[in-house]
């Protein structure tokens, strides 16, 4: 059997995967090998072995010229870093990734994983469900610890609000996360990067990215910094979620129009991640309309969206 040659190497396996991918584009067949202990997690762990990814010896002189072309700093023979693209979104986020790769596995939607053909590329699904987990456990945690006068139910619709759909789309947009993002060409061109969607998915997927290369405390200072002004607002009497379906009601109907319907046009995902496109129509006409994780969530930004509309 021919002796490969090892032309990289790396503590991070998801970095190890974009490497690969990369080689493959230029045709270059490789094999990866590793010393890491398995995981469930895409979590690099310091002084427990790397992985190498080798080539055939004919073949490694144009995949370490392929690989230079990448990377911005060498010590030895040892690779470094891959270029950090997302320098920018890092400081915006306020947190330095040791394994960049995290960032950009939390970064690809699954449309760009679906068109690449070398394997070497994972969406960021997974990472969208420990990431909601997590931001979950930490709204819970702050509401519990700063407002211990006020019973479950009202926690319960603060939390509810601040990790819906339309929250965490303009939190990603704060950081201007969908100019970042990484998507496939059908997704390009509908505009993906403003759907709310999408931009909610990457924010939750961040979060998750954080929580692994840094650990919880890192995780939960980073949604302390970022809701800290919507829940400082939830200590006024104006900062309780309003129900918008009961108000855009009583808005139709003191203008003489018949009550607000709402209708699904649209559904997308699997059924454990699935996302409600929601249209709502006054007398049969389409007023306004929003995408969330649940109808009920769906209807209630409709009905926000319509009002904001019929007061403009």
């Amino acid at each position: 059997m021919e002796e490969l040659k090892v032309v990289f190497r790396t503590a991070s396996e998801i970095e190890a995967r974009v490497v690969r991918g990369l080689l493959e584009t230029h045709g270059i067949a490789s094999l990866v090998s590793s010393d890491l202990p398995r995981s469930i997690f895409p979590l690099a762990v310091e002084g427990l072995g790397d992985v190498r990814i080798s080539v055939r010896p004919e073949d490694a002189e144009e995949a370490t010229r392929v690989i230079e072309s990448h990377r911005t700093e060498v010590t030895g023979a040892r690779v470094v870093s891959l270029r950090n693209e997302f320098n920018a979104l890092e400081r915006r986020v306020g947190y330095r990734f040791r394994d960049p790769g995290l960032l950009e596995h939390a970064l690809t939607h699954t449309s760009r994983a679906n068109e690449d053909v070398s394997g070497g590329v994972i969406d960021n699904e997974s990472l969208e469900f420990l990431g909601d987990a997590v931001l979950g456990f930490a709204i819970a945690d702050i509401l519990f610890r700063r407002f211990p006068e006020h019973d479950e139910g009202w926690k319960s619709k603060i939390k509810a609000s601040l990790v819906s759909t339309t929250s965490l789309a303009r939190q990603a947009e704060r950081l201007g996360l969908g100019d970042h993002l990484l998507l496939g060409r059908g997704e390009e061109k509908t505009g993906g990067r403003r759907k709310q969607a999408l931009l909610a998915d990457g924010y939750e997927a961040l979060i998750a990215a954080i929580y692994l290369d840094g650990g919880v405390d890192h995780a939960t200072a980073f949604i302390g910094r970022q809701f800290a002004d919507l829940i400082n607002e939830a200590r006024e009497p104006s900062g309780v979620v309003r129900d918008f379906k009961s108000a855009l009601q009583e808005k139709v109907q003191s203008d003489g129009e018949s009550l607000p319907e709402y209708v699904v046009v649209g559904e997308a995902g699997p059924d454990h991640h699935k996302t409600f496109h929601v249209e709502v129509r006054v007398g049969g006409k389409p007023l306004a309309d929003a995408v969330g994780r649940s109808k009920k969530e769906a209807e209630q930004d409709a009905a926000r969206r319509a009002l904001e509309r019929l007061q403009n």
